[in-house]
């Protein structure tokens, strides 16, 4: 009998796993829509342009900024260009990737609405070398 109380007890813990990871999810489209939704209102952006820019249709935008929908990494990159932000930022509010530790240079480069994508990627890869090499030299003394 005992047996039937474990596989129970073990099954009721799936399944309260699974709900906190369903909320989770349904957490992060919540914010990844608010976070788009609020990136274009501050861009002055309409629905319809970012929709445009970005290679879908209004009512698909609509319901990812209502957290109806959770756009894939392609779909993302795509509204990063077209409101002129980070895709990385976007990724990480999805749960794509991880977040990295920030610095006030990282992120007034990735914040600068007057650099395209690849200018934000190329300056934060040259301040990181020169990061490294400096954490270098002070590790050999």
């Amino acid at each position: 009998m005992s047996d039937r109380n474990d596989g129970a007890t073990v099954g009721q813990k799936v399944g309260e796993v699974g709900a906190v990871v369903e909320k989770a999810v349904e957490k992060a489209v919540d914010d990844i829509g608010s976070y788009i939704r609020s990136q274009r209102e501050g861009a002055q952006v309409s629905l319809r342009q970012l929709a445009r820019a970005a290679g879908v249709s209004n009512p698909y935008l609509s319901q990812i900024e209502r957290g109806l929908r959770k756009p894939s990494a392609e779909i993302l990159q795509q509204i990063a260009k077209g409101l002129r932000i980070s895709a990385e930022a976007l990724y990480v509010k999805a749960g794509i990737l991880e977040e990295k530790p920030a610095s006030a240079v990282t992120d007034a480069v990735l914040a600068d609405p007057s650099l395209s994508e690849r200018q934000k990627q190329v300056l934060l890869d040259v301040y990181q070398s020169f990061r490294g090499e400096n954490t270098a030299a002070v590790e050999k003394e």
